[in-house]
Parts: structure tokens; sequence; C-alpha cells
């Protein structure tokens, strides 16, 4: 017999006791169990626990019902990851046709037969599986890229922060902000349909926003008080000779990165009502690649010490934010920074978004 740990994770999500006993005494102990007795029971449980291997799915229970459990794991892709078999005892065509349609692997109908019950659950674990070990290879694949990215994010900010004081860890937190606020943005709204390698993108890119200001005068860049009007027209020309500077590449300009790179350089500056530079765009004419870069540039720039200034705690830099003080932002970013403004900044402080546990972040924050 298998060990506990080498067993395969079953998730049985139905109200009655009586069918997640018999469930588990038909398929044996050669599987892990765990059971919710409704929807929001088993939202909470794969919300924790990442490693289940299957669901079974009852469609009629209290307080969440099975195909909203469906419509909830479709809105945050976890369907992809969760593989579902539906147990019920609904028979109408139509009930079973959006069961598919919300992306069960099977439907299985009570009363139902024992041997059905083991060879279905073992044919979908089996095909899962091996899916798993693909996607694991690819995974590892695209964990050496970021890798290698985050590698020359560093070289890049080394280079840039000899030129410029500010530059270094800026560009590291732009691209912590930039990562955090989209994958806020694409749980929140379907406006911006980003994929996690769009969002890897845009990252990467912004770790350019602001090459153009090797091409400042270091008197200007590094003054440590007001720019003069006039300075300040040249300090904002960093946009236009970034975004020259990447155009001007020995790269397609058709390539993904090379795009999304001019698209920040140039607009990262604009805001949504018309009132940035260098190109007066109005809300969704600027790119949303632009829009993000531009509220994490803001929100570093303010919880960070500057020449010209002392550093505002994160609180009252979103609040600043908010406000308006900064210019006007795309109302659901602003949304997302509210929401992530607290984890932002821990991420700032320990150079990581992708910590594992947050509570100890913190403690190295406070």
């Amino acid at each position: 017999m298998k060990s506990l740990e080498e067993r395969q994770k079953i998730l049985i999500v139905d109200d009655s006791k009586f069918n997640q006993e018999l469930l588990m005494e038909i398929l044996g102990e050669n599987y892990q169990y765990i059971v919710a007795s409704d929807g929001l029971e088993a939202i909470s449980i794969l919300q924790k626990d990442w490693t289940i291997d299957l669901m079974l799915l009852d469609i009629n229970m209290p307080k969440m019902n099975g195909f909203e459990v469906l419509e909830y794991m479709n809105k945050y892709q976890w369907i992809e990851e969760f593989p579902v078999i539906v147990i019920s005892a609904e028979e109408e065509t139509s009930i079973i046709e959006k069961a598919y349609n919300l992306g069960v692997v099977e439907y299985i109908q009570r009363p139902f037969d024992a041997f059905i019950i083991k060879r279905r659950v073992m044919n979908t674990l089996v095909l899962y599986a091996n899916q798993k070990r693909l996607t694991n290879v690819v995974v590892n694949q695209v964990y050496e890229k970021e890798e290698n990215n985050k590698i020359m994010i560093g070289i890049l900010s080394n280079v840039v922060g000899t030129y410029n004081k500010e530059s270094k860890e800026h560009i590291l937190h732009i691209r912590i902000a930039t990562q955090m606020l989209l994958r806020r943005l694409v749980e929140k709204t379907d406006a911006y349909p980003l994929t996690e390698s769009d969002i890897t993108l845009i990252a990467t890119a912004s770790s350019l926003h602001d090459i153009g200001k090797v091409g400042i005068s270091k008197d200007i860049l590094n003054k440590p008080a007001k720019l003069t009007d006039e300075e300040y027209e040249i300090m904002k020309t960093h946009t236009l000779l970034g975004a020259k500077m990447i155009r001007s590449m020995e790269y397609p300009n058709d390539n993904p990165l090379v795009q999304m790179a001019y698209e920040i350089c140039r607009w990262h500056h604009e805001r949504f009502d018309g009132k940035g530079y260098p190109d007066g765009l109005v809300g969704n004419d600027i790119p949303i690649s632009a829009q993000v870069v531009s509220v994490a540039d803001v929100f570093d720039a303010l919880t960070s010490t500057r020449v010209y200034k002392k550093a505002y705690d994160y609180r009252t830099a979103i609040q600043m934010i908010l406000d308006g003080k900064c210019g006007c932002f795309n109302p659901l970013l602003l949304e997302c920074l509210k929401e992530m403004g607290t984890d932002i900044y821990v991420a700032f402080k320990t150079q990581k978004d992708d910590y594992k546990d947050y509570h100890e972040a913190k403690k190295i924050v406070w």
C-alpha cells in the first residue's frame, strides 16, 4: 500500500455525509480524502490547498451549489488546475450540458455503479498526472527563462544606477509592483485579457521605463532641489529619448518585448484624463502596460527617499494617489492599488513578489 504522502488527494464535495462515506468506501484506501459539505467550504479548501488532484462535486448543495463552485473556478482559471467529476442525481440534458460547458471532465448520474466510479476516477487521475508532468517540464523552462530575466534586470539596474542615484532599486520595485498590480487586475475584470505570459512580459519590459534618463544631464537627474521649469521640460524628454532608443535597437519593432518596452518608455507619464506627457493620451488610448507602470512609478517615488525629498509612509502615499494628488489614473488600477498597497510595500522591502509566508515577510518590514 502507498504511504499517505504518495496517495493522490481527492476532495469530495457533497452535503450528504452518507454520500461522502459511500464514495470513500468505493474508492478504497489508495487515496487521501478531504470532504466539504457545501460549495463555500470547497472554495475555502481550494484556496489553501493546491495539492488536490481531483474534485468529486455534487450539484444541489446549500450556501453555494455545484454550478456556482464551477463558475468561481472558471473565473479564477482554477478549472484548469483541478479536474472535476460531477456526481449528481440530476438527469436533465440541460443540466449535464451546463456542467460540461463549465469544464467538468466527467458527469456521473446517481444511482451510480461502483465499477464506473472507480474506473473514471482512476482514468481522470492518470490523465491529469501525465498533464501535470508535461506542465512541470514547461514550468521549469519558464522558471529558467524568468531567472535569466531577473539577472538581466539586475545588471540593467546596476548600469543605470551608476548614472542616476535613484534608479537601482527603483527598477526592481517597478517590476515587482507592475506584476502584482496586473495579477490583481485580471482577477477583478475581463476588460484586460492578459495571460501570465503577458504579465511577465510587461513586468520585464517595465525595467526599461526610465532608460531614456541616460540621455539627461546628471546635474538635472541628481539635483537636490526643485527643478526649474526649463529643467523640468528637459527631464520630461526622457520618455521620447527612451522610446527612440528602443526603436533604434537592432531588433524587429513588432517583437513583443520591443513593442511593450516602447509603449512603456513613451507613455508611462501619460494620465487617464489626458493631462500627462508626451502625447496627452486619454483613458484606454494609453496601453495598459504604460498605465500600470505609471501607477507603480508614482507609488515607488512617493515611498522612496529621493535627493530632493524624504519618503512618505506607504499609507500616506496610497491616499495621495487615490486623492488625485499625483495625477489621474485608471479607476480599476486605483482599486488594485488600494487592495494591494500593503502587499506591494512588503514586497519592496523584501525584494520579493512571491513570498510564501506573508506574515513572516511583514516581520521583516515592521
